[in-house]
């Protein structure tokens, strides 16, 4: 994948590509499909915790897009993405995108039970306030997180990588399993996108959300290899549960294949001692070394993200990319 190309009247001024600390090696793939040097900036922490960015180059006039996951630690990550935006906004930028691969706190987007907050919203609002212009994120827990915003969002999708990977795969007699009806509509556009056909698990979560039991497999299994599709792996309850579920059914064999790898505890256990095959996701989180399994396969998205964000900077159409 190469750079489309551009047309010469820009809206803005020159494209300028920051990092903060949430995932640095993911910012350095995008600048090197976009063929531009992160711009510098220091980022540290005073004793008292408090975060501290400063630039050291002026940005005024240009077009920024600084890159930070809102993955976890979320709120030190959260904030930091916050304070780059004033400091960028106060440098007078001339635009500013927040790359935000994966959107923390996405998860609370409804009222779904008494004297709750809507977290979802209220970070769209404080990106927002902070002076971000626009939002470029990934495989958002919900579609109508979108709607939060008063501003421009690009919810770009990485479920064409997973495809490919599925397709260069020696699965042949496969049929993708979706572990929560709720998220039944993205499976089916990944099963009509392999051309396989689909399956659901229907399970009861605790009150705390922390378990779920499934209660029952609609779709056929038994022989085949079963792929489970979800945006995101937390801490693998699901994920296990469905493929132990599968298994118990007939499958043959079991994969996982998510955007973004949480993995929060005790997620490694888990899949350390599940029945997957293969774990495959993307690096819009960054996973430490002491994350990785042999059963994990990380797909880079650098150069999707890069073509994304050229095509925002040129004014090019995002959709037509996931159209052609």
């Amino acid at each position: 994948m190469t750079p489309a190309e551009a047309p010469t009247d820009l809206l803005y001024g020159r494209l300028i590509l920051c990092s903060g600390t949430a995932n640095q090696p993911l910012a350095a793939e995008i600048a090197a499909y976009l063929k531009t040097a992160l711009h510098p900036v220091e980022i540290r922490q005073f004793a008292n915790s408090n975060t501290f960015v400063r630039l050291d180059k002026s940005v005024r006039g240009c077009d920024v897009f600084w890159v930070q996951p809102t993955s976890a630690p979320a709120n030190d990550n959260l904030m930091e993405l916050l304070i780059a935006i004033d400091c960028l906004r106060r440098d007078s930028a001339g635009r500013i995108t927040a790359v935000v691969p994966y959107y923390g706190y996405g998860r609370s987007d409804k009222k779904d039970q008494p004297r709750v907050p809507i977290t979802a919203r209220l970070v769209a609002d404080m990106l927002t306030t902070a002076g971000a212009d626009r939002v470029l994120t990934m495989d958002l827990h919900a579609g109508q997180i979108q709607g939060f915003f008063h501003i421009p969002v690009d919810d770009i999708t990485a479920r064409h990588h997973l495809a490919d990977w599925v397709k260069r795969s020696d699965i042949t007699d496969g049929v993708v399993l979706s572990p929560d009806l709720g998220h039944a509509k993205d499976a089916r556009y990944f099963a009509d996108e392999v051309d396989m056909p689909l399956a659901l698990v229907e399970k009861r979560r605790s009150k705390d959300g922390g378990n779920t039991e499934a209660l029952n497999l609609i779709g056929e299994v038994e022989g085949k290899d079963v792929l489970i599709v979800d945006e995101e792996i937390d801490t693998a309850g699901t994920m296990v549960h469905a493929a132990e579920f599968a298994i118990q059914r007939g499958a043959k064999r079991v994969y996982a294949l998510a955007t973004h790898a949480i993995l929060s505890p005790p997620a490694i256990e888990r899949l350390r001692s599940s029945p997957f095959e293969r774990v495959v996701v993307t690096n819009s989180c960054y996973l430490p070394p002491e994350k990785h399994l042999p059963c994990i396969e990380v797909l880079p998205i650098g150069a999707l993200l890069g073509e994304v964000i050229h095509r925002i900077h040129t004014g090019q159409s995002v959709g037509a990319m996931f159209n052609e």
